[in-house]
């Protein structure tokens, strides 16, 4: 009998490919794809290649933390949301770590300041991996004070106000 873990409704992941040590997630089956908030999208190229620079507000109903992001592009789709509205989104692919767990599963980027999740894990990602548990939460672990903390800056050391924490990749 092969284990799968299990999830519970809502849950911390990671994304260390994008210097994000964790952000809050709603599992979503009813959701074809994942989305990952995203605002200030700057398409660029990188040694021939497309690639995305976006900024993350990582803390749910707080805007005053941003971390600046970039990935190549995968693809860009025409998604419809919950709302029926449709958008065109850039896709990035991007390793996920949910407690012991990591996997390779695409993105699209979109605003959600207004949701109440900064990304949502669609079933496509999930591929049949995990049990989900609709009435737990956070069944792969929540980060103690300290590790939430170092969420927010896992490579500068924060100041209050508004801020841009700035990431510079070769």
């Amino acid at each position: 009998m092969i284990h799968k873990p299990m999830l519970g409704w809502r849950e911390w992941v990671g994304l260390p490919e994008l210097k994000l040590a964790g952000i809050k997630a709603k599992i979503d089956t009813g959701a074809r794809s994942s989305a990952l908030h995203a605002f200030a999208i700057e398409p660029y190229r990188k040694d021939g290649q497309r690639w995305v620079m976006f900024a993350i507000h990582p803390l749910q109903q707080r805007c005053d933390v941003s971390i600046e992001c970039h990935a190549p592009v995968k693809d860009r789709r025409m998604v419809t949301d919950s709302g029926g509205h449709k958008q065109r989104r850039y896709v990035i692919e991007t390793q996920l770590v949910l407690g012991q767990s990591a996997i390779r599963a695409e993105m699209t980027l979109t605003n959600r300041d207004t949701m109440r999740f900064r990304m949502l894990l669609g079933r496509t990602a999930m591929d049949a991996r995990f049990i989900i548990d609709p009435g737990a939460s956070y069944l792969q672990g929540r980060p103690d004070a300290d590790e939430y903390q170092r969420l927010l800056t896992p490579e500068k050391s924060i100041v209050p106000g508004n801020l841009m924490v700035e990431r510079h990749f070769d």
